[in-house]
């Protein structure tokens, strides 16, 4: 590298007229009278276009000066060094000899990224200089070309009906995000998904950050930031798979695509949504053919467990889950629908979305554009001669009118319902126009649910338990001993409150560890309140009593609220105060 003593810059630049004589005495004034280098006084006075500037800049240090073309890089060279370092350091690897690598720079005296681009790439860095607004638009194209080649290879995968993620066990680091595709990248999050068992993936943009989150056992965590520049990338990539248009940003969009990580297969269900700082994407996560559960298995026992099994082995009323978003419901009436399933039943279901497959039963998708709503889906299930109707939610009038008389017509329907708990529900239905007395005749049972996430047994252990603690978790239990219909017929919730001790009783906690990350919960059970009709029940909805009124009905009868139910897992140890309280208050 052959440096001109004598000669500036600025020299070079007058002497080829790109500098007058008044800018040259006013460089060398500033650059004596400041001690700026020249080149960067030039630089900030915008004397001279870039690319002027970087020759004149090569003829000064004897480096060469270079103005590359698309067709001058080589793809092998380029792929020496990540886009997103190249990008940072506006370089550009752009051809191979023997073990050396031309390197075109913006700033070719950078003497760290030259060692760090030979550390890294184990050929020796013969640099260029070049104008910096040509890098940029290098750089700019060979993303677009690698962002192509992913959309075609992304559009080959969507010719199978699943995406296979070959299983790595790695984590997303750093390096990761630096080095590897973006289709891996994107595998990996999904990979990581499927083992966490998380039930969404949020991609949410920042302004300078993207933010990635997984939602396991009901709750959000934040797991990592990923960098704005790839977030388009991204996105894109996620559309591809799921079918839905690449260029349209504007307006939210619906679609899904399957994985198979190992043995597992997960439907993914995508929701794109536009933000001021660039499009938000979700992702449920659904397990294929959706897992059945018992009604053990989901948490229902007891008293609660054989009114809701009566209720559902009735050939003909209405069964309603309540509860809010993400509760279980839908869970808790697909395992009742896989129960009731067998060769002589006609079952029938629409959804707003399907999301639990249940073999042999006929599910349907709500698709408003096409005029298929609960109601009209609901109106042509009467003529598909069904015994079961499920219908994915009561929303308005003219769906809780059709259903209920469905109900009165000989068939067993099933739907959910929002509302707090099991009570309020006869309220919302007489709110919604439907006949008192239609209600009272073909109501089989409410069912209220919430979901609390298990203390980990790995690292389970019993901590100090404040007094004032004690003495609610007693209260509760004395207004459940003096139940005596609740002691009489509920044999398992009997047995836990015999069996508590204030005295005696210390809650359990989860202190953390690597099998439930460190957050101590794995895993969910349900907290159920079941609210069967009874007489008094009838009764009271041809009044049209409120529903605490109600509700009192129900615990007179043995009804144990979502809150005792709560309790009694924390006294055994599966659950803590904190989840019942979150899900109930």
């Amino acid at each position: 590298m052959k440096i001109d003593t004598v000669k500036t810059v600025a020299d070079v630049l007058y002497e080829k007229n790109l500098l007058t004589s008044d800018q040259l005495s006013a460089v060398k004034f500033e650059n004596v009278n400041t001690g700026k280098t020249v080149e960067n006084i030039i630089k900030e006075r915008g004397y001279v276009g870039e690319e002027d500037y970087a020759e004149a800049f090569g003829a000064v240090y004897g480096i060469q000066y270079v103005n590359l073309v698309p067709t001058q890089v080589d793809p092998s060279a380029f792929d020496l060094v990540p886009i997103e370092m190249a990008k940072k350091y506006k370089i550009v690897p752009f051809e191979m000899k023997d073990n050396s690598v031309s390197l075109a720079m913006a700033d070719p005296m950078d003497l760290p990224t030259i060692d760090f681009v030979e550390r890294k790439t184990g050929f020796k860095v013969i640099p260029f200089i070049a104008a910096s607004k040509n890098l940029d638009r290098l750089l700019e194209e060979q993303k677009g070309k690698e962002l192509g080649a992913e959309i075609t290879a992304a559009l080959e995968e969507i010719t199978q009906t699943t995406l296979k993620i070959e299983e790595s066990g790695q984590e997303i680091t750093e390096a990761t995000l630096r080095d590897a595709p973006i289709a891996r990248i994107v595998g990996m999050i999904l990979e990581t998904a499927v083992k966490l068992g998380a039930s969404d993936v949020h991609f949410e943009p920042g302004e300078n950050k993207s933010r990635l989150r997984y939602r396991v056992d009901g709750v959000l965590d934040e797991k990592r930031t990923l960098p704005k520049e790839m977030h388009d990338s991204i996105v894109a990539r996620i559309k591809i798979l799921s079918k839905l248009k690449i260029d349209e940003k504007r307006v939210p969009q619906d679609g899904r695509f399957k994985v198979e990580v190992g043995k597992i297969t997960t439907d993914l269900r995508v929701s794109t949504l536009p933000t001021v700082n660039g499009e938000k994407v979700v992702i449920r996560l659904l397990k294929s053919e959706g897992t059945i559960y018992s009604y053990r298995d989901l948490g229902m026992r007891g008293l609660t467990l054989k009114r809701y099994e009566e209720a559902a082995m009735k050939p003909n009323g209405m069964i309603l889950a309540t509860g809010p978003t993400s509760s279980g419901k839908t869970v808790t009436l697909a395992s009742t629908l896989s129960k009731l399933n067998t060769v002589r039943v006609n079952i029938v279901s629409i959804e707003d979305p399907v999301e639990i497959r249940v073999p042999g039963v006929n599910q349907v998708q709500v698709n408003p554009q096409a005029g298929l709503t609960f109601a009209v889906g609901l109106r042509s299930f009467l003529r598909q001669d069904p015994n079961i109707i499920f219908v994915g939610e009561i929303r308005d009038n003219e769906t809780a009118e059709l259903a209920v008389h469905a109900a009165l017509t000989g068939h067993l329907v099933l739907s959910t319902l929002h509302t707090n708990s099991a009570a309020g529900a006869i309220p919302r239905l007489l709110d919604m126009k439907v006949e008192s007395f239609l209600l009272a005749s073909t109501l089989n049972a409410v069912l209220a649910q919430r979901l609390v996430r298990k203390i980990c047994p790995n690292c389970s252990e019993e901590v100090e338990t404040p007094e004032e603690l004690i003495k609610s978790i007693s209260d509760v239990v004395e207004k459940m001993k003096a139940n005596k219909v609740l002691m009489a017929k509920d044999l398992e919730a009997a047995k836990v409150i015999k069996t508590f001790d204030p005295a005696k009783f210390k809650i359990k906690k989860g202190k953390g560890c690597l099998k439930c990350g460190n957050v101590g919960y794995k895993g969910r059970i349900g907290i159920f309140e079941v609210l069967p009709s009874t007489d008094k029940i009838s009764l009271y909805t041809l009044e049209n009593k409120p529903a605490t009124q109600i509700e009192e009905a129900g615990i007179e009868d043995g009804m144990i609220t979502l809150l005792q139910d709560g309790y009694l897992r924390v006294i055994e140890g599966i659950t803590t105060i904190e989840e019942v309280m979150r899900v109930t208050k």
